[in-house]
């Protein structure tokens, strides 16, 4: 049950308890309608019996009958005894035994082989004549068989009624749920573009869904409301922060200049001009994603040798990982042209290759793949570094996020990531990332070709 859908789970409750209703009421009418058919059948014939005293007249010594006396109204036999048993007039049914004794004014039930009759007997007085016994005679299976044919009628069109029902139960609440297939859409949409501007909308209504609507709507305009702030405090501090850093790194570098510095003073200003530019550096990133999440950044787009950017990366990333021993393999198509940003490729290049340097192993490799395939362009940067925990890896792309920070450089801001993912989408392109714990990372990217965009 679990596994099937609320759809499906409302509209079998549904049908299961109209079903259940439905065939409530069926046996209850059932079990009524056949006590009233039976008794229906009594009052008839106890009635058509005492109508047929008054067809009997007795004139000029002679008894007179009604011709109706021969009508099988109802159903019901109609004949007419002597005092002494002989009949005198009317009909009995072929296969009825007509020397049951006569008991006047009861109704009793005669069963022969075949069929099951119920008989009445009344004794009447007619003035000159002296007295009758009328009997009446009429079929209790014939009633039954018409009752099982409704029954019969209504086992085969129970079916019917349990699929129509469950049709209808479909429809109805797929219509009820609608409205909570739209917020789905509309939460996967926003989970998946990042777009906290989108709205369910959904009306005016009363019912709980509408409410949980707008509930939501106005919980998106909050968060919504606190990114936007969030990414103007972090706009703001990092503009703030931009010139003071500048400034004390400046004046790092005229402080190094001076020839009477002594070797300890000289080694911590260094020191301290590393851990400047280390922070000048994640300001910018700040500072530029920040922008990017107002869309305030500006691209400087033109048609760019994506190869010859790869190489250059390349040849950094060797200078980088020879403190680590780590050898840097590349396998890079030339002349690849795409259409972008020189210096976000290059700090995409850049951010890609320092994160396999950082989490690679002693005398490990690093492998760059560039090549056009498919109508775009398709490449890779693969490590057998420490590699990314199943549960970390979906965190990478989160700003300040380190899956593992005690073996990680100390320059490393955590923000690397977050920036290779912002400079593949405003490029129109998509990255994955593919990686086992003790075994390496593989991060696969793809580009469009400046012709498909």
């Amino acid at each position: 049950m679990r596994r099937l859908s609320l759809k499906v789970k409302l509209t079998l409750l549904y049908t299961l308890l109209m079903m259940a209703m439905v065939c409530g009421i069926l046996a209850l009418l059932f079990s009524l309608s056949s006590q009233e058919v039976l008794t229906g059948v009594q009052a008839r014939l106890e009635q058509e019996v005492a109508n047929t005293a008054d067809n009997i007249e007795y004139e000029d010594g002679s008894l007179e009958f009604d011709s109706d006396i021969m009508d099988l109204e109802y159903g019901i036999y109609l004949s007419v005894y002597d005092a002494q048993g002989v009949m005198l007039y009317g009909r009995i049914p072929y296969d009825f035994d007509n020397s049951v004794t006569f008991e006047d004014g009861s109704i009793r039930r005669f069963q022969t082989e075949t069929v099951s009759y119920y008989v009445m007997d009344m004794y009447c007085r007619v003035d000159g004549y002296g007295m009758l016994v009328i009997r009446g005679v009429t079929s209790i299976t014939e009633a039954e068989s018409s009752f099982r044919i409704t029954i019969r009628l209504a086992v085969v069109l129970l079916p019917l009624l349990v699929v129509l029902t469950a049709v209808m139960g479909y429809f109805m609440t797929g219509r009820t749920l609608r409205p909570v297939k739209r917020i789905t859409e509309t939460v996967r949409k926003i989970q998946k573009d990042g777009d906290l501007s989108r709205r369910i909308c959904l009306g005016s209504g009363r019912d709980e869904i509408y409410r949980m609507a707008a509930t939501f709507d106005e919980l998106l305009e909050q968060v919504e409301s606190g990114l936007k702030r969030e990414q103007q405090f972090t706009s703001d501090v990092s503009h703030e922060l931009r010139t003071p850093v500048a400034a004390m790194l400046l004046q790092c570098e005229d402080l190094l200049r001076d020839p009477a510095l002594d070797g300890e003073a000289r080694e911590g200003l260094q020191m301290l001009r590393q851990k400047l530019r280390y922070l000048s550096q994640m300001i910018s990133q700040l500072l530029l994603l920040s922008r990017a999440d107002q869309g305030r950044e500006k691209l400087s787009m033109e048609v760019l040798n994506f190869s010859e950017l790869a190489q250059m990366a390349a040849e950094t990333a060797r200078e980088q990982a020879e403190e680590k021993e780590i050898t840097v393999l590349a396998a890079i198509q030339p002349d690849i042209f795409i259409f972008g940003d020189e210096t976000l490729l290059i700090r995409f290049w850049m951010n890609l290759l320092n994160n396999a340097v950082s989490y690679g192993r002693q005398n490990g490799h690093i492998w760059i793949d560039l090549k056009k395939e498919n109508g775009a362009v398709w490449g890779s940067v693969r490590d057998d570094g420490i590699g990314i925990s199943q549960e970390d890896l979906p965190r990478i792309w989160e700003r300040f996020f380190q899956a593992d920070p005690s073996r990680t450089s100390q320059e490393s801001s955590g923000l690397g990531l977050s920036m290779v993912q912002w400079i593949v989408k405003a490029h129109r392109g998509s990255i994955q990332v593919q990686s086992r714990l003790g075994e390496g990372t593989e991060f696969v990217f793809r580009f469009p070709l400046p012709d498909s965009m």
